[in-house]
């Protein structure tokens, strides 16, 4: 958990700052990654405008609180976008909180680009939209990466809980897809309700299906009551979820060794034992602007996105607009220090890294 408060609303807004906005769930049931993600975007502008910022020009990170609720997500976009003049958006959670902000037509509406979105929702992705631009692999490519390796060992009996919205239907199509590639079917699903830590319904109807394997497409704290409910009642499946999971607090919400062996994909290097230069620098970057954190792989990725919007904006001849750094970043193709992101005109997938990590007994992930 993170001991640091973050100034929603950013402040006053100076007429030559660079407005980014955020809408993050810093309050609810992902308060937790909420917080993670808002702090790993605040330490690179950080380091940025120690630097002298853009052209002079300080950018000014203006955070709002959404609750996980999408409807907030909507109405503070649009005054993210209306009142706080963002020219770019960073970091939001949440599948169906986007793909609402795309069904409104928020985005396409100020012109405005929303950079590495803490999902990997094909609805997002299929079909293409020109205002995302996503940093990390697809939940379908997490789940066959996750469906290889059970059927790999011959865990062919595989089950699903998942939140019942469409952030969980996207990573339960997933693994059915990669499933039926295999000639296979689910053994059994159950899922909880967005904003619920119920899951009492979905372990008995997971139970039924006496699965080898569960894939957990699930938030925070109902992933942890999962993880915990599941073993208490002897399940003895292998578990795994998706990258949307900071695996040191589940071990934490779970109570400790309930979790250990749990497997959760990553979509970028390791933030604590990485070597490459763009993990090097993040962990300075924390040292310096936010030394009471811990590197963890939700605040790293966010730094990653932090670092291909700056990279946007330093494209940008002229004017600093929305549109500017949409064509700006549009033309991003670029390694930054050990993590390639590439981009076109008719591309917005940036990255394909998948790495598979599981949780020891003191809490931490190994490879």
């Amino acid at each position: 958990m993170l001991g640091l408060v973050f100034a929603l609303g950013g402040g006053s807004v100076q007429a030559a700052d660079i407005v980014i906005g955020q809408a993050a769930p810093l309050s609810g049931t992902l308060a937790s990654t909420g917080k993670e993600m808002v702090l790993g975007a605040k330490v690179y502008f950080d380091s940025i405008n120690a630097q002298g910022g853009i052209g002079g020009r300080r950018i000014n990170h203006v955070v709002k609180d959404d609750g996980y609720k999408t409807e907030e997500t909507v109405r503070l976009t649009k005054e993210l976008i209306e009142k706080d003049k963002a020219v770019g958006l960073i970091g939001y959670a949440g599948t169906g909180n986007i793909a609402e902000l795309l069904k409104q037509g928020v985005l396409a509406a100020g012109n405005v680009p929303l950079v590495g979105p803490y999902t990997g929702g094909e609805p997002l992705r299929k079909p293409y939209n020109p205002y995302i631009f996503h940093i990390r692999a697809g939940y379908a490519d997490e789940a066959e990466r996750m469906v290889d390796q059970f059927t790999g060992v011959g865990l062919n009996r595989v089950a699903v809980f998942y939140q019942n919205d469409a952030f969980g239907l996207a990573g339960l199509a997933g693994v059915e897809a990669a499933l039926a590639k295999r000639n296979l079917k689910l053994a059994a699903q159950g899922s909880y309700e967005k904003g619920s830590e119920d899951v009492a319904k979905a372990v008995a109807s997971i139970n039924k299906g006496a699965p080898q394997a569960v894939v957990m497409i699930a938030v925070m704290r109902p992933a942890a009551a999962f993880v915990r409910e599941y073993r208490r009642q002897d399940g003895a499946a292998q578990i795994f979820s998706i990258s949307v999971i900071n695996g040191p607090d589940l071990f934490t919400l779970a109570g400790g060794n309930v979790a250990r062996g749990v497997g959760i994909t990553q979509v970028v290097p390791s933030p604590v034992r990485g070597t490459q230069k763009v993990v090097v620098e993040y962990r300075e970057a924390l040292r310096k602007y936010a030394p009471q954190a811990q590197p963890s792989y939700t605040s790293f990725e966010e730094y990653l996105g932090a670092k291909v919007l700056v990279e946007g904006l330093k494209r940008i001849k002229g004017e600093i607009s929305p549109e500017a750094l949409l064509k700006a970043l549009e033309t991003v193709d670029t390694d930054l220090g050990g993590f390639k992101v590439r981009f076109s005109p008719n591309n917005r997938i940036g990255s394909s890294f998948i790495d598979v990590t599981l949780l020891r007994g003191d809490g931490q992930l190994s490879n």
